[in-house]
């Protein structure tokens, strides 16, 4: 029989253990938003990170370099909208087709909203 003591300390890891996996949990589903810029206009995307390794890198220069490797790239586009709490938030708004050009640049966004992870 464990004394009290050890079942209270315990016990309280058993709480905290979840709390860590989760924290973990919702940093491998970040999404990474990215400007893309060119000639006539300028759109925010975003990338999970499983889409972000399969171009082979998590920056700008990895995604810029994807997309002229491949000619074109499906993303998601992001906006600005209201959240089902009214909050403003960065969320996917449609899947858009890329197509390299050699007036083309892709820099990383940041944004003060939350963002919502593409499917």
């Amino acid at each position: 029989m464990l004394p009290r003591r050890d079942i209270v300390k315990y016990g309280f890891l058993a709480v905290l253990l979840p709390t860590a996996t989760q924290g973990a949990r919702a940093q491998e589903t970040k999404t990474s938003l990215f400007k893309v810029v060119t000639t006539k206009d300028e759109i925010i995307i975003g990338l999970s990170p499983d889409e972000l390794k399969t171009l082979g890198g998590s920056d700008a220069s990895a995604v810029a370099h994807a997309l002229a490797q491949k000619g074109d790239m499906a993303v998601w586009q992001y906006n600005v909208h209201r959240g089902a709490n009214g909050e403003l938030q960065q969320a996917p708004t449609a899947k858009i087709g890329l197509i390299a050009n050699s007036s083309l640049r892709v820099e990383p966004y940041t944004t003060p909203y939350a963002i919502v992870p593409h499917q």
